[in-house]
């Protein structure tokens, strides 16, 4: 495994943790397979060399990684805003996962901006903000629990690393990859997931549980999604699936029931671009996914405010779905160009 990390970077991280007791993880808002991974993975990490920690997350993890051990440890700022206030006012260090930056918390970054204690960020998204006094950003990862393994590894601690540490870093590394599919190509990926498998993690029941089971619902409302909602923009070799909250109630919708539906129009032989918008109580979720490199990112940063990874981005839209549905089409010319010829006939017909 190559090494990445800087010497002088992972030796502060090593004194901070060593005169540290009290540790806070937390990760970004709408936590996925890698924000949740990460932080229960330094957990059992660090609690295995004596450390008192705790992990916060912004609002509710989904379900389908409720079999990862500590899940049901984890402090919901949504659910218990007091008690998380006073685990970040007496932590002594505060590890922040998988987020660039502390808008990504929500309504939670006021506790992060309040803390006075050394703050870490362990990332993989581009642009990091200045918030932490020590960063750890490589967007070239393909996931932060890749990431988290490289710097544990760097600080000696692969000996102490438990089948529940190992279990929850391969969970996120399967989760952000769609199971070593995409953002994998540096070998260096597939001799840590070899490092976790000597630890004991079940690959097939990670992907299974993380990734393949669905409820009833959540299997009808994708079928829904996919045959009665999907637009396909074959000039752009895009596409565009709008869900409103009467729909998602109809099916019985809960947390991370939506998770994946983004990327089953990019399956479609010729289909660049998929965009995904649901309508929140509070807001439109935008989330975007694309190959060959297509700028989704460049969108939702210019278009929503958002941003992410070049071909996995993501961003909030206040106001109405079809406000934000008519933005986001009438903006197909304009990134057009990235296309560059490099799609192949789009397989698509009129139904």
């Amino acid at each position: 495994m190559n090494r990445i990390l800087d010497t002088r970077t992972v030796d502060k991280f090593a004194r901070l943790l060593e005169g540290v007791g009290q540790i806070v993880l937390t990760c970004h808002v709408r936590p996925d397979g890698d924000a949740i991974g990460s932080t229960l993975g330094w957990m059992h990490l660090l609690e295995s060399l004596g450390k008192s920690v705790a992990v916060v997350i912004p609002d509710n993890a989904p379900r389908s990684l409720s079999f990862l051990p500590g899940f049901d440890r984890m402090a919901v700022f949504t659910r218990h805003e007091e008690y998380c206030g006073k685990l970040f006012r007496d932590a002594d260090l505060v590890i922040g996962c998988d987020f660039n930056q502390p808008s990504r918390l929500d309504r939670m970054q006021r506790l992060l901006d309040e803390c006075v204690c050394p703050k870490v960020l362990i990332d993989h998204h581009v642009e990091p903000g200045s918030f932490a006094d020590l960063v750890f950003s490589f967007p070239e990862m393909s996931s932060t629990c890749e990431l988290s393994f490289r710097i544990m590894a760097e600080l000696g601690l692969y000996s102490e690393m438990s089948l529940e540490s190992a279990t929850c870093l391969l969970t996120g590394m399967i989760t952000d990859t769609k199971n070593f599919t995409v953002n994998c190509q540096s070998p260096d990926i597939y001799e840590i997931l070899q490092r976790l498998l000597e630890k004991g993690c079940d690959k097939n029941r990670i992907v299974r549980l993380a990734l393949m089971e669905k409820s009833y619902g959540a299997l009808l409302l994708e079928a829904y999604a996919l045959s009665e909602k999907l637009e396909v923009f074959p000039e752009f070799h895009g596409s565009v699936i709008c869900l409103d909250k009467a729909e998602c109630e109809r099916f019985h919708y809960e947390k991370g029931d939506t998770e994946g539906i983004v990327n089953r129009p990019t399956e479609i032989r010729g289909v660049t671009f998929s965009f995904f918008l649901r309508e929140d109580s509070d807001c439109v979720k935008v989330s975007a996914r694309s190959v060959m490199d297509f700028p989704v990112n460049l969108m939702c940063k210019e278009l929503f405010g958002g941003g992410g990874h070049v071909m996995a981005a993501g961003a909030e839209f206040h106001g109405s779905l079809e406000e934000c549905r008519r933005i986001l089409v009438d903006s197909f010319p304009k990134y057009s160009h990235f296309l560059k010829g490099r799609t192949e006939k789009l397989d698509y017909f009129e139904i």
